[in-house]
């Protein structure tokens, strides 16, 4: 992760926690608070961020950065077990896009 788009993530992240800390904020029954507790990368583009809250439990949220566009920049979202199941399938479905389109880098006449 390059410099630029870690720290822009570290922003990002007190961003979320400074959002969901609002009293207020419609869900927060219990008026919890977020403080970043960890940032930990995962690849170029991806991270997990444990939020400790003042309940003393833990969230954590799934970033993920968009590199251009509309929508360039950090996004997140905090991933339910149905989530983490489907993401770790999207791998299986990833490789067969690869294997697929490495086909199209040859003649046709390619046979390998």
């Amino acid at each position: 992760m390059n410099k630029s788009i870690a720290q822009s993530l570290g922003k990002a992240a007190q961003e979320v926690a400074n959002n969901f800390s609002h009293k207020n904020r419609e869900g927060n029954y219990k008026g919890e608070t977020f403080k970043v507790h960890e940032i930990i990368p995962t690849s170029d583009q991806t991270a997990v961020v444990f939020f400790k809250k003042n309940t003393r439990k833990l969230g954590m949220g799934f970033f993920y950065y968009i590199n251009r566009g509309y929508s360039k920049g950090w996004k997140y979202f905090f991933p339910t077990d149905s989530h983490v199941t489907g993401m770790m399938t999207t791998q299986f479905y990833k490789l067969e896009v690869e294997r697929t389109n490495y086909k199209q880098n040859f003649d046709v006449s390619h046979t390998g």
